[in-house]
Formats: C-alpha cells, sequence, structure tokens
C-alpha cells in the first residue's frame, strides 16, 4: 500500500543543509506533496525540485516576504498550522524552527527530523538579545516575550510527533533537554562522491572554508596564525566578518573569497588539513574535507565530536582560543604522517546519501509499525 505523504519544510531560501535532506526525503517519496511557509528560492537552485509544486501558507503573501520572511517569526506557528494534511496517510517534517508544529489526525503518522529545536528561543536566547544601545534594549523588550510564547508552543506542538529523528547526538540531546522526547540519531547526507581525494601532493599550507559569519570563529583560527608566522592559512569564503579579518590578518594569511565549488574542491584536496573552529549541530565541510582523504582539526563540541575521529581522522582542539588551535597544529604536525587518506574517506563515506535515505526510512517503517499495533 503506497501511503499519501506530505513533507513539511520551514522556508525555501537557498539550496543548503536542511534543502539537502529535503531533496533525499523526496527520493524516498517522489510523489509526496512538498509544504513551505514561504517558497523564495531562486530560479538557478531550484533545479533538484523537479519541477514540483510547492504549497505554502499565508506568510508567502506578507508585504516584503521576498526578503524579510523571518520578521514575521511570532506567526510562525499560526502559518504551519493552516496547513490542511487531512488528505495524507503520512506527514514528515524537515525541522529547525515550527515545522513539526503542524496538525495531524490521530490516525495519521507524523515523524520529524530535527536539524535543531530552534536556538534562539532556547540556549541561545542571551547571544540572540545580546548587545548594546538603546535599538538593542527595545528589540529585547520586544523579543522576550514572544520568544516566551514560542518555547511554550514549541514544547506543546512536540506532543504531535510520533517519532523524532536527530541530526546528531548532540541534537538529540537538545531534543531531550527541550521537549523531553527521545530520538534516533540519522546523520544527514552529504555528497561525498562529489568531494573526492586528488591526484595532486598535500601543500604546506592550512584551510579555513565556510561563510565569514560571528559563531564561525574563523577570527579565532587567524588570531592562530598570527602567532605563527611560518605557517600559512588561507581562508575561503565572505560574509560580514570578512572586512574585520582583513584589517587584522597578519601577511601568512591569505582570503580567496568565496569560491565555485570545483575551486572549493580542489583547495580541501591540496590543504595540510581543514581547521574547523565552529560549534554545529552537525557541520557538513568537516565531512567534505574527510571525503577529499583531508584531516579535520576541530573544535571539540558539537557534531565534530562524532564526525571527526581523532587517530583516524584528524584531532580536536578544547577551546575557542588561539592557543587551542595552535596547540592542535603542533600535535598535528608531529603526528600527521599517521592520517591516511584513503582511511578518511572511508570513514566519511557512512555519511553518503544512501545510508541516510535507509536509515532515515527504516525509522518511519517503525513508526508506522507502531501506529498499526496501537
Amino acid at each position: 500500500m503506497t501511503l499519501r505523504t506530505a513533507i513539511i519544510h520551514e522556508w525555501l531560501a537557498e539550496y543548503a543543509g536542511s534543502e539537502r535532506v529535503v531533496e533525499q526525503m523526496l527520493e524516498l517519496w517522489p510523489e509526496a506533496q512538498l509544504h513551505a511557509l514561504v517558497d523564495v528560492l531562486p530560479p538557478e537552485q531550484r533545479g533538484w525540485l523537479s519541477g514540483r509544486t510547492v504549497r505554502t501558507s499565508f506568510i508567502q503573501r506578507l508585504p516584503f516576504a521576498a526578503r524579510r520572511f523571518r520578521g514575521y517569526l511570532p506567526l510562525f506557528p499560526l502559518a504551519v498550522e493552516q496547513f490542511d494534511l487531512n488528505a495524507y496517510d503520512l506527514v514528515v517534517s524537515s525541522h529547525h524552527c515550527v515545522a513539526k508544529g503542524a496538525l495531524v489526525r490521530a490516525d495519521q503518522v507524523h515523524v520529524s527530523y530535527v536539524h535543531s529545536p530552534m536556538r534562539y528561543a532556547w540556549d541561545l536566547q542571551h547571544q540572540y538579545l545580546a548587545g548594546r544601545g538603546v535599538k538593542a534594549w527595545l528589540r529585547r523588550q520586544l523579543a522576550r516575550p514572544v520568544l516566551h510564547r514560542l518555547r511554550q508552543w514549541d514544547v506543546l506542538s512536540a506532543n504531535r510527533v510520533d517519532a523524532f529523528v536527530a541530526n546528531s547526538r548532540c541534537v538529540a540531546e537538545r531534543i531531550w533537554r527541550c521537549w523531553r522526547r527521545e530520538a534516533e540519531v540519522v546523520y544527514p547526507p552529504v555528497d561525498v562522491a562529489a568531494f573526492t581525494p586528488g591526484t595532486a601532493p598535500r601543500e604546506d599550507w592550512y584551510l579555513h572554508a565556510g561563510r565569514l559569519v560571528s559563531y564561525k570563529r574563523a577570527d579565532v583560527v587567524v588570531a592562530a596564525f598570527a602567532r605563527m608566522p611560518s605557517k600559512r592559512l588561507l581562508v575561503v569564503g565572505d560574509g560580514p566578518e570578512l572586512a574585520g579579518l582583513r584589517r587584522v590578518a597578519p601577511a601568512n594569511v591569505t582570503f580567496l573569497g568565496r569560491l565555485p565549488f570545483e575551486q572549493l574542491r580542489d583547495h580541501l584536496r591540496r590543504c595540510r588539513a581543514l581547521i574547523f573552529a565552529a560549534e554545529e549541530d552537525f557541520g557538513i565541510l568537516p565531512v567534505e574535507a574527510m571525503a577529499c582523504g583531508t584531516p579535520v582539526l576541530a573544535y571539540g563540541r558539537g557534531g565534530a565530536t562524532e564526525t571527526v575521529i581523532p587517530e583516524l581522522s584528524g584531532l580536536h582542539f578544547p577551546s575557542q582560543e588561539p592557543a587551542a588551535v595552535m596547540q592542535a597544529i603542533d600535535r598535528f604536525e608531529q603526528d600527521g604522517a599517521g592520517f591516511d587518506a584513503t582511511r578518511i574517506r572511508a570513514h566519511a563515506l557512512q555519511f553518503a546519501p544512501e545510508h541516510f535515505r535507509t536509515q532515515f526510512a527504516a525509522v518511519v517503517d517503525r513508526a508506522i509499525d507502531a501506529r498499526g499495533r496501537r
């Protein structure tokens, strides 16, 4: 029996990590109807949708929604509850904000893949509201009651889900802390087939890559290399931190800006190691680097503790401080000969899309069977 299936995603604004998860969900259920609060995905990024129509919410029709839809956050719970899902047997949500809150009947099965509970309403609220001055003060006064109501709704709506799936163990722990629900872990899909080892020898420089925003902590990596003038760092990416980083960067740090895929892959293949200083829920870039056979020196919090395995695929450093990065590089250069590109890539292959599809489909099947036994 083919189950009529709906997939709920918060918004379609770019083809990024959560959209790659939805892409694999559509591979599993190609006849599913995709829903999103807002669809502003540019034409050049829509190929993975294969011409599918996307059912959107009333947020899509509000003023300035095309560019400023996130400003309607207080309306998101109402918007996701307005989706009429009565025609479906199975509801699958891709959640990092409100998708899990869709209303379902008692006889429907709802499985939610959670990238994270909405962190700006929970453990990152204070960072989100930080700042000085009248504008920041006013934002805090307005946002605090909104976030309080969002947390209440967030806990209540967790009861609408039959089975939770987390994209990492740290997210599963956050799900338990916020909602008191258990979650199975299924790592998100990474296109490891596109990131393969190169044939050129490794070169004597390190790489930092990614959008240059504050939480990625490129500043820590740049500061570490300022104290190591004999070592080279290449920085790939752009963002609001770029200008400030350029001002303080020493001569041994080179900024390359945003690179097309082929050039990024080439740098991942040729660098001595990738340095990853962010705390991510999962972190796709380290896995892409490892698929190229490249070791990763990662901050030892979040998803990197699950993907970067010491002595096999890289090293962890204990704090987001320049001294910790420097010590990790010293350890790596002492032991670097022990890292084998073939073994590193073999480790990365467990994150291939086909593994995601197999594991996620098994969770959904178990949820359907459990509903049938009730």
